[in-house]
């Protein structure tokens, strides 16, 4: 049997779930019981289907027999009646306020019962009126923050990261797919082109009866309305919230269709200005040389046709990619099976939700030569990082692991970088470590200077191999702290540091962009999956589309080279 929902969705009910038992005053040991379901279903490596076919679910730690009718429900019908009961007991609009960076169930609880906010325009107004300095445990400085971060939810709105854009788009091609007469199907637009952030869904379709898959495609399940619906182009909006079009065209047309929709409209304007200069129109329908069509069996043909060597989509942003290819190759671009292991992985040690020997056994199972164990640091009590005693009896674990796994595990740590730029831990610790990844998880409100500085010196620190996530960027969900990230760039060559391009889609960060710079002072970058659990090791494939949009190659990657050369790499840095 096949579910009504997946496991993500489930996840997300058991979560909302939770914020409605605090907004409604429940117990603390009620809302826990959800929040740590939701972290169990994450955890495991199974699929819902498998769960509740093998009788497996109940036995997940966390999961009662409450809580197993609840996700069964969920699983069997598509809905919960004891949740839905739940979020009528406020307005939907209220939900709003759970994208503003800096609020949570608590502070909206609040502002809901003492100034009657119940949406995002509501929570604007009370800001600009200055009815939040004067509320209990708000204040002048936080209503500032609260007002920023609801300009930052009024500017991310609409926007979707590319994890949930592609799951989307997944679910609705898999379904048309289903679909009779599908000859060419591809999605399109930002998705292909793997940008970290996503408006909406581009399909390309090629079918032996257009009309019949346009029907089918305003007939899908999970549409919300219907924008249009024709014979070559239909466009809906999903529950979501995303919009989703779709185009059909002739077997022909389709690689020129393919190309066009793809984009970006930047890179396809100034393709076009070149293609002009050679008296070659292109649009959606093919290349001309006045009324006569010129045969292209597929993207690469249109490249060659131009004088162009072919452009992967993920260059496609007219940022020097034309002019390019107009000269030479694109270098080849790093692929996934390229990577030989996984640095950046938590385990129940600190904040993560699956043993070091799971972890381990899932690299191992991957086919990934080595693995990096990099729990928390002791000053990260939020994430129950590890003290020096824990610290040390967690190496003597992988000792003892390493003697039954044939993958590599190394020793490391994501050590908190100190306000004063000091990593957590004396260096003599530090020193008994494969490697150190430094990161800041606090004090983000530092000026730009102060930052770049705090993080300088701890670069400076001989026993630092790499900057986790050197933005600290929340996507739609929290901005870039201040920090010069060209003097970073500059301070990795110079000590020798690994940028990290955390693979995360939350975060994704270092970006594309200066993946580019990075790459062009011949500082190494680490893909890393910041995984706390055995499915957050597959977030992998994310970080690899941002590299291949920062023009990385698998030279470029620290964890595309062999074990024997990141041992090398590892002990150089010591």
């Amino acid at each position: 049997m096949t579910g009504q929902v997946d496991k993500n969705k489930v996840i997300a009910v058991l979560e909302e779930i939770a914020i409605l038992l605090e907004l409604k005053n429940e117990i603390v040991f009620k809302v826990r019981a959800y929040e740590n379901a939701a972290r169990a279903l994450e955890g495991s490596p199974r699929d819902l289907d498998e769960l509740v076919e093998t009788g497996e679910l109940s036995k997940l730690k966390g999961i009662g027999a409450h809580l197993e009718a609840i996700i069964l429900d969920l699983y069997r019908n598509g809905r919960s009646v004891e949740y839905e009961t739940m979020r009528r007991e406020f307005p939907d609009t209220l939900f709003e306020l759970f994208r503003v960076p800096g609020l949570g169930a608590k502070r909206i609880k609040v502002l809901y019962e003492k100034l009657k906010i119940k949406s995002v325009a509501d929570l604007e107004k009370a800001c600009l009126e200055n009815r939040l300095s004067a509320l209990e445990g708000f204040g002048a400085k936080s209503q500032g923050k609260i007002l920023l971060g609801v300009l930052h939810f009024k500017k991310s709105r609409g926007h979707f990261r590319i994890d949930f854009a592609e799951h989307e788009s997944g679910k609705i091609s898999g379904y048309l797919r289903g679909q009779k007469g599908i000859m060419k199907m591809e999605v399109a637009g930002s998705i292909r082109r793997r940008k970290e952030i996503v408006k909406d869904i581009d399909i390309l379709v090629s079918a032996q009866n257009p009309q019949a898959i346009h029907d089918a495609f305003v007939r899908y399940p999970e549409t919300e309305s219907v924008i249009a619906h024709g014979d070559t182009k239909s466009g809906i909006v999903l529950k979501s919230g995303m919009n989703c079009d779709l185009r059909t065209v002739s077997v022909k047309e389709f690689p020129c269709a393919l190309y066009y929709f793809t984009g970006s409209k930047e890179h396809n304007v100034a393709v076009r200005t070149l293609a002009k200069k050679q008296s070659i129109k292109i649009n959606e329908y093919g290349l001309f040389k006045g009324k006569k069509v010129i045969p292209c069996p597929d993207e690469a043909a249109i490249f060659k046709m131009l004088g162009l060597h072919f452009i992967p989509p993920e260059l496609r942003e007219n940022d020097g990619e034309i002019e390019f290819a107009g000269k030479k190759p694109i270098p080849p671009l790093i692929e996934e099976n390229e990577i030989r292991g996984l640095l950046h992985v938590h385990t129940t040690a600190s904040d993560g939700v699956a043993s070091l020997e799971d972890m381990v056994r899932a690299c191992e199972e991957k086919g990934y030569a080595y693995v990096g164990i990099s729990d928390h640091s002791q000053s990260a009590r939020y994430a129950n990082g590890l003290d020096m005693a824990r610290l040390k009896k967690q190496w003597k674990e992988i000792d003892q692991w390493q003697k039954k796994f044939k993958i590599r595990i190394f020793k490391g740590i994501e050590s908190d970088i100190r306000a004063d730029g000091r990593l957590d831990y004396p260096d003599a610790v530090l020193a008994e470590l494969d490697f150190v990844i430094g990161a800041i998880h606090g004090g983000f409100q530092m000026s730009e200077k102060e930052m770049t500085e705090r993080i300088r010196r701890a670069m400076e620190n001989k026993f630092m191999t790499v900057l986790a996530h050197p933005t600290g960027r929340l996507l739609l969900e929290r901005e870039p702290y201040a920090v010069d990230l060209m003097k970073l760039i500059d301070c990795a060559e110079k000590c020798g540091i690994v940028m990290e391009l955390n693979a995360h889609p939350s975060r994704l960060d270092l970006d594309w962009r200066m993946c580019r710079v990075a790459k062009s002072k011949g500082v190494t970058v680490g893909i890393h999956p910041d995984a706390h659990s055995v499915e957050g090791l597959d977030v992998i494939r994310y970080g690899i589309g941002i590299a291949r949009k920062g023009w990385l190659e698998k030279k470029d990657v620290l964890n595309a080279l062999s074990l024997a050369k990141v041992e090398a790499f590892l002990k150089k840095r010591k």
